[in-house]
């Protein structure tokens, strides 16, 4: 019996010695097979879209072709703006309001003036068609973009594709400073000359020239999809992508849905939607000992008062987003028949959103950073093409799928990330990597606000082409 438990004993630590490691490999396979499934899940489904007016045709493929756009103004056109601004209505603002109620009427008297009696339309048409404009009809809505390429090229440059996405209230046209730096640095005093882009401008559907979806739903991820169909359709199988505001969102969610065909994201504006109580901790320690938590003197400098700068001033900034949120018809109804309302509503974000100081200056410091022209040019975008309602409803699709805007899952492809020191709300480096997980560049600007590529156009182009130059030397 004793031979006998000896030989059963060895013959179990035998099993053993083969169980044991199957075992580990077993669970270690199982480990990886969720690690890998679990990025896998994380990816966004491409699938497909119908935003066209009424069913989907049965038969019949889109037309694909690429049609040259150009913009055109009337006499009739003019007339009809000139008459409303003749009878705009005024209100008188309590004394010492600055912006602090919102667009100062005593300016606003000013802007209408100027808009009315000297400002060119028709020069500034001129304007926004010295870069190349086209349509394409895709998922049954016509895309407006422009699409720049450097008019030379250095022997053995290669030539980087660089989509770069707009938000609200912005349009492709805040991109126009930046444009020539990117395509032709060196002409521009940005000896950057190993690298060169061409540039494509989209328009979000519903904003500008690209035509309103039709159906109800059309968020950001179906914007991504449309996105990188255009750039498929321009023959780009791998491309930068580049945005603030939605275009973050959209850029972001473009990696989410095809990340081999993203070389590299460059991001203005980071949204991070986490809580939680370690990132509550995490803030109450940061103020006191901020390198404990992961953040730099500059994070702590940005980032405090927190209340003061998360909370107060981010509600007096977000009333119009409940609005476009919930019920934006009713409120761009107003606005799509009224110039001068449409004109305060927009600028009053390119007062506040560019510096939060601006909030006590009787003009809003607006025209310390941009002309009028070149505000109104903006404007008249919307106007002309009865864009705003439609602009504003994009808020609502994409919030009532996704309320905390959160909804972003690990993004594995190369991240830059300008980070603006007016941007309305500052995202530590440690707190982007919850999502962006292969930072390359994190660079604190020394200047500028939310509309980066409008104000700052060399600080942004000289960001955009440090990251690009990192990633292409991995």
């Amino acid at each position: 019996e004793s031979v006998l438990s000896q030989i059963r004993s060895f013959e179990y630590s035998q099993k053993n010695a083969v169980l044991l490691p199957a075992a580990a490999l077993g669970v270690g396979g199982a480990l990886l097979y969720w690690l890998r499934s679990g990025r896998k899940i994380k990816t966004i489904d491409m699938g497909d879209g119908w935003w066209g007016s009424g069913e989907r045709p049965l038969k019949g493929k889109e037309d694909e072709s690429i049609r040259p756009f150009k913009i055109q103004t009337s006499d009739k056109e003019i007339e009809d703006l000139h008459r409303r601004l003749d009878n705009f209505r005024f209100t008188p603002h309590v004394e010492g309001a600055a912006f602090h109620y919102g667009f100062n009427s005593s300016y606003l008297r000013k802007v209408v003036a100027y808009w009315r009696n000297q400002f060119d339309w028709r020069k500034q048409v001129e304007v926004l068609n010295k870069y190349p404009h086209f349509h394409t009809t895709i998922e049954g809505i016509d895309i407006h973009f422009i699409h720049v390429k450097p008019s030379y090229v250095p022997h053995g440059r290669a030539v980087q594709p660089l989509l770069m996405v707009h938000g609200w209230p912005g349009s492709f046209y805040e991109f126009y400073k930046i444009i020539p730096l990117l395509t032709e640095p060196a002409r521009h005093g940005l000896n950057e000359g190993d690298v060169v882009f061409e540039v494509i401008c989209p328009s979000i559907p519903g904003y500008g020239f690209s035509e309103a979806p039709h159906q109800k739903g059309f968020d950001s991820v179906a914007t991504a999809r449309i996105f990188h169909k255009l750039m498929n359709r321009l023959g780009f199988k791998e491309y930068y992508l580049q945005g603030g505001d939605w275009g973050s969102r959209i850029t972001t969610n473009m990696t989410q849905m095809l990340p081999q065909c993203v070389k590299g994201l460059h991001l203005n504006c980071v949204f991070i939607g986490k809580q939680g109580l370690g990132r509550l901790i995490a803030i109450m320690l940061g103020a006191y000992v901020p390198w404990l938590v992961g953040l730099s003197r500059e994070d702590a400098r940005r980032f405090y008062p927190f209340m003061q700068k998360n909370v107060y001033d981010v509600l007096r900034e977000s009333g119009y987003l409940h609005i476009q949120g919930t019920k934006p018809d009713t409120a761009g109804c107003g606005l799509n028949d009224s110039p001068v309302g449409l004109a305060a509503y927009i600028l009053e974000k390119f007062s506040t959103w560019t510096d939060k100081s601006f909030l006590h200056k009787d003009d809003g410091g607006l025209e310390s950073k941009y002309s009028l022209d070149e505000l109104l040019t903006n404007v008249m975008i919307y106007w002309v093409t009865s864009s705003i309602v439609s602009s504003m409803r994009y808020y609502k699709e994409n919030f009532s799928k996704d309320p905390s805007l959160s909804a972003y899952s690990g993004i594995y492809v190369p991240t830059g990330i300008a980070a603006f020191p007016q941007e309305i709300l500052h995202t530590p480096e440690v707190w982007a990597k919850d999502v962006y997980k292969n930072i390359i560049t994190y660079s604190y600007m020394p200047s500028g606000g939310h509309f980066a590529a409008f104000e700052e156009p060399k600080l942004l182009a000289q960001d955009i082409m440090q990251f690009v130059r990192k990633v292409e030397q991995l």
